[in-house]
């Protein structure tokens, strides 16, 4: 058995995983979705909050990404807009760990694996505190009035990054 992987939810009580079309799927067909522990950290936070999560990457970054990573001695930073704030801090979130076998992992997916079966997780467990996991990580976690400037300077600044659930972030300024 290899790693586990993971699937974060604010529900505790999923005993089977059923394959699904995601709403924001960009592949065809339904899928069980799971992550790897190296992307985990992008998903300590509501569903469907808005973040930016970005790290050093294979290739060399541009000097822009010293003064998105390097300041507070971090190597991810995660960001958030300020209106989530209290649904980060209210968020009760679980992680369910699979079993990788019947997982593939989705090319171009950062972190994704997808399974087309049925498939039942090894256990769940709370999070906790998703502020304290952050810190305790060595995860920057910023809280910023609106995302998009942040999104702009970490796509053109050479990190690997992910952003998730931007449809859900203010509209741009």
């Amino acid at each position: 058995m290899g790693d586990p992987l993971f699937h974060f939810s604010e529900d505790p009580s999923i005993q089977v995983f059923h394959p699904h079309v995601a709403p924001t799927a960009q592949v065809d067909g339904a899928r069980v979705w799971a992550i790897d522990a190296e992307h985990a950290p992008s998903y300590w936070f509501p569903r469907q909050c808005p973040r930016a999560c970005c790290w050093p990457g294979s290739v060399p970054a541009a000097a822009a990404a010293a003064a998105l990573l390097g300041l507070g001695g971090a190597q991810r930073m995660h960001a958030i807009e300020s209106g989530w704030l209290e649904r980060v801090r209210a968020c009760r979130l679980y992680v369910y760990r699979f079993d990788p076998g019947p997982f593939v992992r989705e090319p171009q997916s950062g972190g994704a694996w997808c399974a087309r079966e049925t498939v039942h997780p090894l256990g769940v467990e709370p999070v906790g505190d998703l502020l304290d996991r952050h810190a305790q990580a060595g995860v920057e976690l910023r809280i910023v009035p609106n995302l998009w400037p942040l999104i702009d300077a970490i796509v053109g600044s050479g990190l690997a990054f992910s952003v998730i659930r931007k449809a859900n972030a203010q509209p741009r300024a």
